[in-house]
């Protein structure tokens, strides 16, 4: 792999995982203008996840947790499997019926986390990860 597609990787894999973990914090603590576990529960319950606050628990831990694995290359299959099961379950139970584009709260966004995810841990997180380090 040259230095310019591993350097393309890391980008990659840091805005997408930062910004995945940053809405995983929403859901657990309500920062960047999230609702909590108290909101955000409160909202799975009212569409047939529950018990909403623990549902929302194990959406925000699976989101942070997945967001910072795949920001470090580190378990990169295994943080794309967390990213792309939450996705899966936000276009079931929230945006599937809304069509593709995010403006008419569509699939739009989780779409392209999910090929973006699947891509990297297809092609693996590259030289400039924890992965490469630890794992090569």
């Amino acid at each position: 792999m040259t230095a310019l597609a591993a350097l393309g990787l890391l980008v990659i894999r840091l805005v997408v995982g930062l910004t995945f973990a940053a809405h995983g914090t929403q859901k657990l603590f309500g920062w960047f203008g999230g609702h909590g576990l108290e909101g955000t529960g409160g909202f799975f319950e009212s569409i047939g996840i529950k018990p909403g606050r623990t549902m929302a628990l194990l959406a925000g831990i699976s989101e942070v947790a997945g967001g910072v694995l795949f920001a470090a290359g580190f378990l990169t299959p295994l943080a794309a499997l967390l990213i792309i099961g939450t996705m899966i379950v936000a276009i079931v139970k929230v945006h599937g019926a809304n069509g593709y584009w995010v403006t008419q709260n569509g699939t739009e966004y989780n779409v392209m986390l999910i090929v973006v995810a699947l891509g990297v841990a297809l092609i693996g997180a590259g030289s400039y990860s924890l992965d490469a380090l630890l794992f090569t």
